[in-house]
């Protein structure tokens, strides 16, 4: 069965602030609030240099790669953070980089792409899926850097799992939105290993819950009624096969919101703690926020904050 060894994620935790930063854990509520639900903390992701966790991944996965892989460059494919991460740690080693983004991409994220010097090529999200599952594409050059599917990336993004240990060794349940699920594997291989009693929840938005369906089906599936939303960087039309063994023998559950929650949770977090998430940090914030992970301290991970200003303000109706 596909594991990730902690010996790998501690590999990565040798050499990750070479790129990324240990970002914060924080609570959301006053220590003297008690609404009888879960103490919630935050893993700031979202102050990454980038904006969010694929800095991590994406830094490990190319300072592995050997001269005559990165002879002609490295791209990937992404909604936006995870060319991001590989955009920045490619400019960081030198190398040149392309990103095919989807169409939808929030401005900011094209604009911070922008500025690390990739090349931007876009395409509709079933192109960029078909990408995704087939890990190539006739219309890009260069070496493949998978934004998930890539046990050197997932080794990347557990260290943010070995700081939530340090920081709250006490800690009763971890959430994480999927939307390949690189970030929960990663995370949920660190407790796995060192903290097995800590339960892993994936957090996904009603339309759009493949990893829900995988796990009722007990197989790899797509999840039928399928449409987008603003939470961009969660939710994919499906789980891919490679990913499904390794996820279903770390989390305990996929907990689904609706985008309501999430839009409430994104709300809450920016007038409690001045944190903007984006709509994926806002679905894991919603699913601990729910009491679905548990009444005890649940760690919901802020996995990104790249979102356009605008829409945050008429996501959560603010004046």
């Amino acid at each position: 069965m596909r594991e990730i060894p902690i010996s790998a994620i501690e590999d990565a935790r040798r050499h990750v602030y070479d790129a990324a930063v240990r970002t914060p854990l924080i609570r959301l509520d006053l220590p003297f609030s008690d609404n009888g639900g879960p103490e919630v903390y935050l893993k700031l992701e979202s102050l990454q240099p980038i904006g969010s966790f694929k800095i991590r991944g994406a830094w490990n996965a190319i300072r592995k790669l050997s001269p005559a892989e990165i002879r002609d460059g490295v791209w990937t494919v992404s909604a936006g953070n995870a060319a991001q991460g590989v955009a920045f740690a490619a400019r960081r080693a030198g190398v040149k980089c392309s990103v095919m983004v989807m169409d939808t991409a929030p401005q900011t994220k094209l604009d911070s792409i922008a500025r690390m010097g990739a090349t931007i090529v876009k395409a509709n999200y079933d192109e960029c899926w078909k990408t995704v599952e087939a890990h190539g594409s006739p219309r890009m050059h260069g070496h493949f850097v998978h934004p998930f599917d890539d046990d050197d990336f997932i080794a990347g993004n557990g260290t943010a799992g070995l700081e939530i240990l340090e920081d709250l060794p006490d800690v009763d349940a971890v959430v994480a939105s999927i939307g390949g699920g690189g970030l929960l594997s990663g995370i949920g291989s660190v407790m796995k290993a060192r903290q097995p009693g800590v339960k892993v929840f994936a957090s996904e938005p009603e339309c759009a819950s493949p990893l829900s369906t995988s796990l009722a089906r007990g197989e790899a599936s797509y999840f039928e009624g399928w449409s987008r939303s603003w939470v961009d960087g969660a939710g994919g039309r499906s789980v891919l096969p490679t990913m499904f063994p390794l996820l279903q023998s770390i989390v305990s559950g996929s907990i689904v919101m609706t985008l309501d929650d999430i839009a409430a949770a994104m709300r809450r977090t920016a007038e409690r703690v001045h944190v903007i998430a984006e709509g994926a940090g806002g679905c894991a914030i919603a699913a601990a926020l729910s009491g679905k992970a548990g009444t005890g301290k649940v760690v919901a991970v802020v996995s990104g904050g790249n979102i356009d200003l605008p829409r945050f303000a008429e996501i959560v109706g603010a004046k």
